[in-house]
């Protein structure tokens, strides 16, 4: 084991994240035709074009620790969107569905957080000064998007979830 360095579990992070931004790319499409809520609607494409672009990005670091853009299977982000997926079959047409759909979605953000978090650290300890500014935009964006749900949840999505059942 004496070969497993920091240099090693950057990597495998890497790939690790690399493989969760693909899946979440491909569950925002789902996320946002079952919102409700033209604002979480409209969250959900705009995090689809970020979510693009840090793809991109994660890409780029790849290229700067000379490695080919692989993922590997992330347990954590299958199971996060998975509970996401009986979110959408259990609330479909209740007005709880959207207030779901944004426990998920900031599931999903708060996971990228600490990822992007961790690799950003590492990054500056390894001495790789372009990947921490490619993962600091990331993780800016990730946080940005938490807060913006945390927004679309208190203007109205909670409430509305709440009062329907009265």
């Amino acid at each position: 084991m004496a070969d497993k360095t920091l240099d090693n579990l950057f990597h495998d992070t890497l790939r690790d994240i690399y493989y969760a931004e693909r899946k979440i790319l491909k569950s925002l499409p789902k996320m946002a035709r079952a919102a409700q809520a033209p604002a979480l609607k409209a969250a959900f494409e705009k995090h689809k074009e970020q979510t693009e672009g840090q793809i991109e990005r994660l890409q780029q670091v790849f290229e700067i620790i000379g490695k080919a853009p692989r993922g590997k299977t992330c347990d954590a982000i299958e199971g996060i969107l998975a509970e996401g997926d009986e979110i959408i079959e259990e609330y479909k047409d209740s007005p709880a569905l959207d207030a779901g759909l944004l426990a998920a979605a900031q599931a999903v953000e708060h996971y990228e957080i600490t990822r992007y978090g961790t690799l950003k650290r590492w990054a500056q300890v390894m001495g790789l000064q372009d990947a921490v500014k490619l993962l600091d935009e990331t993780l800016q964006e990730e946080s940005q998007t938490d807060e913006d749900l945390t927004t679309i949840a208190d203007a109205a999505v909670n409430a509305e979830a709440l009062s329907s059942a009265a």
